[in-house]
């Protein structure tokens, strides 16, 4: 009886540790304006006329670029991370940090890609015509 108790209370404490654990990162969505001081998700777009940096022998986990937020407002995200592969095909970002000095430091980042059956569908819509 002593050793269900012992396993039952082992596996309390896990779920409690889990549970903690993933809700440590939850950040919310903001704009670049909401940023300040707060660790949240940016959701936008690619500047493509802007430059981008990276120096991958002077260091290899920062790269810097513009993006649009929702509110169409342009910011500087310096990411400390390699660039991404295919980093300029991304059609929307959304970059997790916050701002620092009217630059938003990113520590993650996710791209969405446009989709390589884009072209078929269209292909097919003009074919069934």
């Amino acid at each position: 009886m002593k050793r269900e108790y012992i396993i039952a209370v082992l596996l309390i404490l896990v779920g409690v540790f889990v549970f903690l654990n993933a809700s440590k990162d939850v950040s919310t969505y903001a704009t670049f304006h909401e940023a300040y001081g707060n660790r949240v998700k940016v959701v936008g777009t690619l500047s493509k006329d802007k430059p981008m940096k990276y120096d991958p022998e002077k260091n290899p986990n920062e790269f810097s670029f513009f993006m649009k937020d929702s509110k169409n407002v342009e910011k500087t995200v310096l990411l400390l991370q390699p660039k991404p592969q295919d980093f300029e095909l991304s059609e929307q970002i959304v970059v997790t940090g916050k701002m620092k000095n009217d630059v938003f430091e990113a520590n993650e980042i996710l791209m969405k890609c446009p989709s390589k059956y884009k072209d078929e569908e269209i292909a097919v819509k003009t074919n069934t015509n």
